[in-house]
C-alpha cells in the first residue's frame, strides 16, 4: 500500500542516458480533436480502476480510445527502465515521487505545460514531488501522507482524554498505554530495514530536520535531525517500541486486539481497519503528527508524466486535465479512496465534511516531499542504516547520523 518506488543502479542509468540521447523525440504531434488511441500506463490498483474511468472519458471523447495497461509495482520500474532504453514508454504514465528524478534526467520526459497546469492549484508537496531541478515534469494525480492512529479506548484507560500534540505527550501516552493499560508496546515507529526512514520522517521533519536541503547539499547530521533520531531511538530505549519486528509487519491487527495502541498510518489503514477490525470501531480514532518545532509529515503520492517521445501530447494533456481537475479528481476518490491532489475538491461533498480527512488534508498543508533525485533511494538507504545503529544500540545519534552524512555527501556529488 506505501507505493514504494525502487530506482536503477547509476551504472544502467548511465548506460540508458548514453542510449537515449542518439534517439531523441521523434517531433510530431497528432492533434487533440483526431481520432487516435493513448496509451497508459498505471500501476496497482489504480491501474484496474483507471480502465473504468478511460471508458466514460471516451464516451464523451470518440475520437479517442485509451488503452490502459496495469501494472504491478513489483516491475514497474523496470517495465519503464525497459521502455526508456527502447523508446517505447507510453503516452502517459504514472509516477511515484522516487521515480521522477530518475527519468527527468534520462530526458525521457516532456516538462509540463505550466500554461494548462496551474501549481497553485496542488497541495505544494504533491506539486514539489513532481519538480525536478525547478522544471515540472509530472501532474499530481493523488497524495497521501502520515498521520497518528490512536485507540482512544485504551487511552481513556489509561486516563487520557485528547490526543497527543507534541513528542512529550506522544510518549507520555505511549507510557500510559503500557502501564496503565496493559498494553505491549506503546507506539509502533519500524526499528529497521528497507525504507526505516518512512516512519522516520515525522519525526525529522517536525525537529524542522532533512536528508538534503533546497541547494542540494546533505544536512542529515544537523542538530535537528540529531534531536529528531535520539527521540526515536528513545522509544526503543524505554521498551516501549518493538526493535525485532519481522520484515512485512502488519500493524493492523495488533492495533485491533491492543498489542499496539499506536502508529503512524495513511489514508489507506482507514479502509483496512474500517474492514479488517470492525470489533474496535468507534474505539479509534486519528490526529495529526504531534509537534516538535512543527507539525510536518511525509508526503507521498503520484504524479502523471507524459513521454517525451510520444505523438500524441496533446491528446495526453487533455486526458491528464480530466484526471486531475475538480470533478475528475473527486471521482476518481469515490472510485479508490486516494486522496485528491488538487486541492479544490477538498471543498465539498464528503472530503469537506468528514473529519477524518480533514485531518488528512490538513497534515497534506504542511507535508514536506522528498527531492526528486535519481539515487534517492541509495541516500535513503545510508538513513535507514543510521536508524538501526540507533534503535538497536549500536551507536549514538550523532556517530551514526555522521557515518551516513560523509555516504550521503559522496552520493549528492554524483
Amino acid at each position: 500500500m506505501s507505493r514504494i518506488a525502487r530506482t536503477a543502479p547509476a551504472g544502467l542509468a548511465l548506460a540508458l542516458a548514453v542510449t537515449l540521447s542518439a534517439c531523441g523525440s521523434s517531433g510530431g504531434d497528432v492533434a487533440a480533436d483526431e481520432k487516435q488511441t493513448l496509451t497508459v500506463w498505471a500501476m496497482g490498483a489504480e491501474g484496474e480502476k483507471l480502465a473504468d474511468v478511460a471508458e466514460v472519458y471516451e464516451k464523451a471523447n470518440p475520437n479517442i480510445t485509451v488503452k490502459v495497461t496495469p501494472i504491478g509495482w513489483d516491475v514497474a520500474h523496470q517495465k519503464l527502465v525497459s521502455a526508456a532504453a527502447a523508446g517505447t514508454l507510453p503516452d502517459v504514465a504514472q509516477m511515484g515521487g522516487s521515480y521522477l528524478g530518475e527519468f527527468a534526467e534520462l530526458g525521457v520526459l516532456e516538462p509540463v505545460d505550466t500554461k494548462v497546469f496551474d501549481k497553485k492549484a496542488f497541495f505544494p508537496a504533491g506539486w514539489e514531488q513532481g519538480e525536478v531541478d525547478g522544471t515540472a515534469y509530472g501532474v499530481p494525480w493523488y497524495v497521501d501522507t502520515r498521520v497518528l492512529y490512536y485507540r482512544t479506548d485504551l487511552a481513556e484507560k489509561a486516563g487520557v482524554s485528547a490526543a497527543p500534540a507534541n513528542w512529550k505527550q506522544l510518549q507520555d501516552l505511549a507510557t500510559a498505554y503500557q502501564k496503565k493499560a496493559g498494553t505491549k508496546w506503546g507506539l509502533s515507529i519500524q526499528p529497521s530495514g528497507l525504507d526505516t526512514v518512512q516512519n522516520f520522517y515525522s519525526f525529522l521533519y517536525s525537529a524542522g530536520g532533512e536528508i538534503v536541503n533546497e541547494r542540494g547539499e546533505a544536512v542529515i547530521d544537523s542538530p535537528e535531525a540529531v534531536k529528531a533520531l535520539k527521540e526515536y531511538g528513545s522509544y526503543f530505549d524505554k521498551g516501549l517500541s518493538n526493535k525485532s519486528v519481522q520484515p512485512g509487519y502488519d500493524v493492523v491487527k495488533d492495533f485491533g486486539n491492543g498489542r499496539v495502541p499506536m502508529f503512524f498510518g495513511g489514508p489507506w489503514h482507514v479502509t483496512l481497519l474500517n474492514e479488517g477490525q470492525p470489533q474496535i470501531k468507534g474505539k479509534w480514532a486519528i490526529a495529526g503528527v504531534p509537534a516538535d518545532a512543527s507539525s510536518t509529515s511525509m508526503a507521498g503520492g503520484s504524479s502523471l508524466v507524459v513521454s517525451k517521445d510520444s505523438e500524441h501530447k496533446a491528446a495526453a494533456t487533455e486526458f491528464i486535465q480530466y484526471l486531475t481537475d475538480t470533478k475528475g479528481q473527486s471521482d476518481w476518490y469515490e472510485r479508490t479512496k486516494d486522496l485528491p491532489a488538487n486541492t479544490s475538491a477538498w471543498e465539498s461533498g464528503v472530503l469537506a465534511d468528514d473529519a477524518d480527512l480533514q485531518t488528512f488534508k490538513k497534515q497534506m498543508d504542511t507535508a514536506k516531499s522528498s527531492p526528486s533525485l535519481a539515487n534517492w533511494t541509495e541516500i535513503t538507504d545510508q538513513v535507514d542504516q543510521a536508524i538501526a545503529k540507533v534503535t538497536q544500540g549500536k551507536a549514538s545519534a550523532e556517530d551514526a547520523l555522521k557515518t551516513a552524512q560523509s555516504e550521503i555527501e559522496g552520493l549528492v556529488k554524483q
